[in-house]
């Protein structure tokens, strides 16, 4: 469980959740500014076109993080209310994007810093060692978040966009749906996709800190 992480490691334990929270009302934001420009109001209308983290991440959502490193958030959107034959895909992506957008900032910043003050960590004073710490963390989680969301099977917005890309995904999704197996499928899907989406998020955050830093 994530929550033992807070007696292991702490500065793990809160950079990441400050971290997930963050980049949750970020990538829903994200969601509902895209969804705005093609034609949508329903986020302002909602009210959550907000920084406030409550109108994005729930109190159930915030216990899930805390006790099992798992959230999400809400962008509520109405794709009858879009103009565009893909505009569904271009909100759902919005998201992910945002995450990456987040995690090259984050790596960038750290890469730049390397570059300009080489010294070791150790020599560093603890408030630094902790920024860049977090950077690096965020860089990582953002770049994680990213892959993840994009899996093509509900919620995650990657079936979203297929969904809107093809009819007969979208049909079959419907109907595992009523059949309750996409429950199924994503209890499996959470258990094993880390195992992929973690690595694939480590290389990017190393490959830009790399390309950043010069080494």
């Amino acid at each position: 469980m994530f929550i033992e992480e807070l007696t292991k490691d702490q500065r793990f334990f809160f950079a990441v959740c400050i971290t997930v929270i963050v980049s949750i009302c970020l990538h829903e934001l994200a969601h509902g500014v895209v969804a705005i420009l093609f034609g949508d109001r329903t986020p302002i209308e909602s009210g959550h076109m907000t920084l406030n983290p409550a109108a994005h991440v729930s109190p159930v959502s915030i216990v899930c993080l805390l006790l099992a490193g798992i959230a999400w958030g809400m962008m509520p959107v109405d794709p009858r209310r879009m103009r565009g034959r893909y505009a569904e895909s271009f909100v759902a992506l919005a998201g992910p994007a945002m995450n990456v957008l987040l995690a090259v900032l984050a790596l960038a910043s750290l890469g730049v810093w390397q570059r300009l003050d080489d010294r070791p960590t150790a020599e560093l004073s603890t408030t630094l060692q902790n920024l860049t710490y977090f950077l690096w963390v965020f860089g990582f989680v953002n770049f994680h978040l990213a892959v993840f969301n994009l899996i093509p099977v509900p919620p995650l917005d990657g079936s979203r966009i297929l969904g809107n890309i093809s009819g007969s995904y979208a049909r079959l999704m419907q109907t595992l749906s009523m059949t309750g197996g996409l429950i199924v499928i994503f209890i499996i899907l959470f258990s094993f996709a880390g195992r992929v989406t973690a690595p694939l998020a480590s290389k990017a955050a190393i490959a830009v800190l790399r390309a950043v830093r010069g080494s």
